[in-house]
């Protein structure tokens, strides 16, 4: 039991506090406890690593055929650098993206989302099934 939980309790045995107000203390507490986890966990990830492991082309074992380990100072720095970007430059950039059927805008990438999306990237794995029958597995996660 955590300290802050404790004297809440101490409180309410005191009848300092009433049963209501203990109540909301103690919701309040763990609504911090929770955010306070999600940081830490933001802050120990160094790396994004993005893993493939995809049927060999006989249709045998399943072998990595990605690994991919990218620094999260780099994702952020070149978040940054795309702040700098020319508007006309970042308009190239979102007409091309969006020519290759990818509806992302680069003037929407803020280094805060970056931040939430480390929070919230606990594992993401994707199975992909090919119409000749080949299985892959994408899994995207911070470590």
């Amino acid at each position: 039991m955590s300290e802050n939980r404790k004297r809440i309790l101490d409180l309410l045995a005191q009848g300092r506090v009433t049963a209501d107000e203990a109540e909301r203390l103690l919701a309040a507490l763990e609504s911090t406890d929770r955010q306070g986890s999600s940081a830490t966990a933001a802050a120990e990830a160094k790396y994004l690593r993005v893993q493939i492991e995809a049927d060999d082309k006989d249709g045998g074992e399943t072998r990595a055929k990605v690994n991919i380990r990218v620094p999260l100072r780099l994702l952020k720095a070149g978040v940054r650098l795309a702040s700098l970007l020319p508007p006309e430059a970042r308009d190239q950039m979102n007409a091309a993206l969006r020519e290759k059927g990818v509806g992302l805008d680069i003037d929407r990438i803020k280094p805060e989302n970056l931040d939430e999306l480390i929070r919230n990237l606990n594992d993401v794995s994707i199975d992909v099934a090919s119409r000749q029958g080949r299985r892959a597995t994408i899994r995207v996660f911070c470590e």
